[in-house]
Formats: structure tokens, sequence, C-alpha cells
């Protein structure tokens, strides 16, 4: 990942510093830098699907929002969660659309 990640410090530095250097340095640094093992790209996709899978709203929009800058296309961002609607719920996938329509736009 080339673009260093503050949003932990950003958003929680204050509240909960260890946490939010954990999120930025570890997580967004050490992890997400492993391009060698795992594509920023597949990366995206994967997180894209647990969250989905967890239902966690606020967090799988910020990740539609990083997918699509790693090269996740509104088609795949789609059928990601065309195919996750069956093993993990429905209503999750109608709550995930108008997110995917949001930051990809109607087109």
């Amino acid at each position: 990942m080339a673009e260093k990640q503050t949003a932990g410090r950003d958003k929680l530095g204050n509240l909960a510093p260890q946490f939010a250097e954990l999120n930025d340095d570890v997580l967004f640094g050490q992890v997400w830098s492993r391009e060698e093992q795992l594509s920023a790209r597949d990366r995206s996709m994967i997180t894209i699907a647990a969250l989905f899978s967890a239902g966690l709203y606020p967090q799988l929009k910020s990740h539609l929002v990083l997918g699509k800058a790693h090269g996740v296309t509104k088609e795949e961002a789609v059928e990601i969660v065309t195919q996750l609607a069956f093993y993990c719920g429905w209503p999750k996938a109608w709550s995930t659309f108008p997110m995917i329509q949001e930051v990809y736009g109607e087109e």
C-alpha cells in the first residue's frame, strides 16, 4: 500500500492512541504492505467480504472506497455481494448495494 494510513490517529488518536498506532502502523503499515504475499486489490476483496459477512457497514463503506482505489471494479464489488448474499444474508446485500452505488456511481 503506497499511501500511509492515518485514519486511526485522525479518528482515535486522542481516545485510544495505542489502538490508533496499531491500526495505522501494524495493520495498514506492515500487513497491507506485504504485496509479495497478497496484492492490495486481493486484500481489499477479502476485507470487503469479511466486513460484509459481519455486517460492519461503516467499515465496509470505507473499504469499498479503498477497494476502488486498489482496482476493485464496480462489477466485482457487485459480484462479491451477490455471491455472499447466499452465504451471509440477503438483507446484508440490500444494505450494501446502495453503498456500492454511492462509492462507484450509478453508471
